[in-house]
């Protein structure tokens, strides 16, 4: 049986990795999981400088998900080069760095440092819910708003990028947006490699004793289970509209929505807020995969992406 799956040049040995933010840099994870067994590890998202992240509390619970406002908390790309980094060469499967940035130099600057290190692939976080962006266009009389959030911008980033590095580039995309498909078809025609997505949808939750947020940021990004179905939509109208590999993702708790994301067209997956509830969750999923493909009679995975029918 043959899980391995291809993100542009990016080989993976299965299709399960985890998701950034949810799995901090594999170190809080090497007691309860085989590291090594994932497709990849998707880093926490890194800064070129060190960020505090939003004030506390800056975590809340839903009926059927989760709040987070964190705000890119990381102690900086120097440190991640120097610090975490080398460990991270040492687990044996694929590591795919998320970064973030508030300009296209700066994006470029730090996608330069990770390549200039041995890093295979990135992730360009453009759609991060829970800082204050900067406008690419200081002409533009309308509120800086979230990269993936606008076509234009997304196309200008990926392409200012993809043109000053060799790495296999993958573009977070933002579920917060009207019609998610232009977004896409404009990173995959800026020169991304690979879409991902999607990234958590802006949310609040209201202390009704105290009559405030529960988040201090007033709002966050809302994860779990609550929002797989527009998550799995989402994918499929973004695999039927352009022609790069997808690792899809948003509520996957278990292998059988990591299959159905892969029926949707996702050619990977991640799995989130499900580590925060159980932090064995990805092996599971992976032995899930397999079963599946075994009673399916799938010699290759492959065959299951896409496999969606009207």
């Amino acid at each position: 049986m043959d899980l391995s799956v291809k993100l542009g040049k990016l080989k993976l040995k299965n299709p399960v990795t985890v998701a950034s933010g949810t799995f901090g840099y594999a170190e809080e994870f090497k007691d309860l999981v085989k590291l090594s067994d994932l497709g990849a590890i998707i880093t926490k998202t890194i800064t070129k400088e060190p960020r505090l992240g939003n004030a506390m509390p800056r975590l809340a619970e839903t009926s059927s998900g989760m709040l987070n406002a964190i705000g890119l908390q990381n102690e900086g790309l120097d440190n991640f080069l120097k610090v975490k980094l080398p460990k991270l060469k040492k687990i044996g499967t694929k590591i795919i760095v998320s970064v973030s940035a508030n300009s296209s130099d700066e994006f470029i600057y730090c996608v330069n440092k990770l390549e200039d290190a041995g890093v295979e692939a990135i992730e360009l976080n453009l759609s991060c819910p829970n800082i204050k962006y900067a406008k690419l266009n200081k002409t533009d009389k309308t509120k800086a708003r979230i990269f993936a959030q606008v076509a234009g911008d997304t196309y200008t980033l990926v392409n200012t990028v993809a043109k000053k590095t060799n790495t296999v580039l993958i573009a977070k995309l933002s579920p917060n947006v009207t019609d998610i498909t232009e977004i896409a078809i404009a990173a995959e025609s800026a020169g991304a490699d690979v879409l991902s997505l999607v990234n958590t949808f802006s949310a609040m939750a209201i202390d009704i004793n105290t009559c405030r947020p529960c988040l201090a940021n007033v709002s966050g990004g809302l994860s779990g289970p609550a929002i797989k179905p527009i998550a799995v939509k989402m994918t499929y109208d973004v695999a039927t509209a352009v022609n790069i590999p997808i690792i899809g993702m948003g509520g996957i708790m278990n292998a059988d929505d990591a299959i159905e994301f892969m029926i949707a067209g996702a050619t990977a997956i991640s799995v989130g807020t499900a580590n925060f509830v159980n932090p064995g969750v990805s092996m599971q999923v992976i032995e899930g995969i397999r079963n599946y493909c075994k009673k399916k009679k799938i010699k290759k995975i492959n065959t299951l992406i896409g496999l969606f029918k009207v």
